[in-house]
C-alpha cells in the first residue's frame, strides 16, 4: 500500500529508493471518482518504472479545472484512495495550479499524462527532458472519464 505524504517531504522519501536505481515515474490530476480508466491508467504508469508518485490537485485547483459542483470528494481522501491502490507508491497534493513545482521536487525519470495530452503541452516535459528524463502520453480509456460518471448518476 501506498502512502500520503506532504509536499515537502516527498523528497525525502525517494531519496533512498533513487540511490536505490529505482526508476521513479510521475503522473498527476484529479482522480475525483476513481473509474476503470484511472485504475488502467495507474497500472500502465506504473509498469513503466519502480515507483509511482501521483500528485493529487488540490480542491481549489479542481474548482478551477472543473468549476463549481467539483471536486465530489475532498483532497484527502482522493489522495488516500489513490494511495491504497497496489500501483501507486506515493501520493501528494499539490496546491498550484500545475504541478511544475512538484515534480521539480520528484525530478522523475518518467513523466507520464493521459494520452489526450500531446507531449509538448505537458506540464514540466521541459524540466523533465533537460536531465535526459522521459515524457510519455499513456492511451486513453475512451468513454471513461469522471465526469460521464457524474452525468450518468444524475440521470
Amino acid at each position: 500500500m501506498g502512502q500520503v505524504r506532504k509536499f515537502d517531504d516527498i523528497e525525502n522519501s525517494l531519496a533512498p529508493l533513487r540511490s536505490q536505481g529505482k526508476k521513479i515515474v510521475f503522473t498527476n490530476g484529479c482522480f475525483d471518482l476513481l473509474h476503470v480508466g484511472h485504475v488502467r491508467y495507474l497500472q500502465e504508469a506504473r509498469a513503466l518504472g519502480d515507483v509511482l508518485v501521483v500528485g493529487v490537485n488540490s480542491d481549489a485547483s479542481v474548482k478551477k479545472l472543473k468549476g463549481p459542483t467539483r471536486p465530489v470528494q475532498v483532497e484527502n481522501d482522493r489522495a488516500e484512495i489513490l494511495a491504497a491502490l497496489a500501483a501507486v507508491d506515493f501520493t501528494v497534493i499539490f496546491t498550484e495550479e500545475t504541478p511544475e513545482n512538484l515534480i521539480h521536487k520528484v525530478r522523475p525519470d518518467i513523466l507520464v499524462k493521459g494520452g489526450d495530452w500531446k507531449i509538448e503541452s505537458i506540464v514540466g516535459a521541459p524540466f523533465v527532458m533537460s536531465y535526459g528524463g522521459k515524457v510519455m502520453s499513456l492511451q486513453f480509456v475512451d468513454g471513461k472519464s469522471t465526469t460521464k460518471l457524474i452525468e450518468k448518476a444524475q440521470k
